[in-house]
């Protein structure tokens, strides 16, 4: 029998969470997704600094305060995205400055910014996902970009609200954080039996759930898994984007791989949420794991962006 990954790929589109192109090429997903924290750690790999000495060097000569370390960070991702899309036939995530995540304007200039910087390197918009995060303000700035023709992924998703804003804004994806879910539960003593019985399983599910019965067109990939446990019970999800070290374990199982979820299961009927900006602060703030996870979610992001300007600032 073929392994769990080419019998996952049958009914889910499988993304790369990663900016290592060893690792893309190995497994040869549609799409890759990248994030501040993985464009850090891609910056550290000997690969790459050919790249970064490239970037520096094409950049003004100036002083390298705050703008010049953004703007030097944005070319950055750019160029590892640019990399990316030589190897994967689909779609290059990239995602704007998280210390942006509460600036709606910000965030419209970042995005058409970076696409820009993306077709002057001759790479077209329907190859790329202009990653925000699931703010009011960031939903809202996704609205204004889809309808340009840029398309986006709204990411730290943790909660149905979320969900259903984005999809109401006509986002093209969202990224629901099933691990991270998971983490906020098992902090508090609450471990699940089963993959079936991870809160950030039931959370995908829910969503898929959702989009299904009212028509929503924005495509579900569940993200940031713990073990290919929850991968399992979100076979035939839309996509799923898998760090290498999991690609790796579903590539070298044999065992069958039963789809659980498609189109036209049995749905358990929810009601449209209110998608007010009241009624959606007031839904999220109620929910206080989602709450926390887009809070430390959005200062994480920003710390290893902070991490990769000094690291640029450094650079001789």
């Amino acid at each position: 029998m073929s392994s769990k990954l080419e019998q996952l790929k049958q009914f889910t589109d499988v993304v790369a969470d990663t900016g290592d192109i060893d690792a893309i090429r190995r497994f040869s997903p549609q799409d890759a997704t990248t994030n501040p924290s993985l464009i850090l750690k891609a910056a550290q790999l000997a690969q790459y600094q050919p790249l970064i000495q490239r970037v520096i060097s094409a950049q003004s000569k100036g002083p390298r305060d705050a703008q010049w370390l953004q703007k030097t960070a944005t070319q950055l991702a750019v160029e590892i995205g640019a990399e990316i899309c030589k190897l994967v036939p689909g779609k290059v995530s990239t995602e704007v400055d998280a210390r942006l995540s509460f600036n709606t304007e910000a965030m419209i200039a970042e995005g058409r910014y970076i696409a820009e910087l993306y077709q002057q390197k001759g790479i077209a918009k329907d190859r790329l996902l202009i990653k925000v995060a699931s703010t009011w303000e960031g939903i809202q700035a996704a609205a204004v970009l889809e309808k340009e023709g840029v398309e986006c992924n709204l990411t730290l998703l943790f909660s149905l609200i979320q969900a259903a804003a984005c999809a109401e804004a006509g986002a093209t994806l969202i990224s629901p954080f099933v691990g991270r879910i998971l983490d906020w539960h098992v902090a508090r003593g609450l471990a699940p039996e089963t993959a079936h019985d991870d809160p950030g399983v039931q959370s995908v599910i829910a969503i898929y759930s959702y989009y299904k019965q009212h028509d929503y067109k924005t495509v579900v990939m569940g993200a940031s898994f713990r073990n290919i446990g929850e991968i399992e019970a979100l076979a035939g999800c839309d996509r799923l984007t898998i760090s290498p070290a999991l690609l790796t374990e579903l590539s070298e199982d044999t065992q069958a791989l039963p789809r659980q979820l498609g189109p036209d299961m049995n749905f358990i009927p929810h009601p449209k949420l209110d998608i007010t900006e009241s009624g959606f602060r007031w839904a999220l703030n109620d929910d206080a794991m989602a709450t926390e996870k887009l809070a430390e979610g959005i200062r994480a992001f920003a710390a290893d962006q902070v991490k990769l300007e000094t690291l640029l600032s450094e650079w001789n």
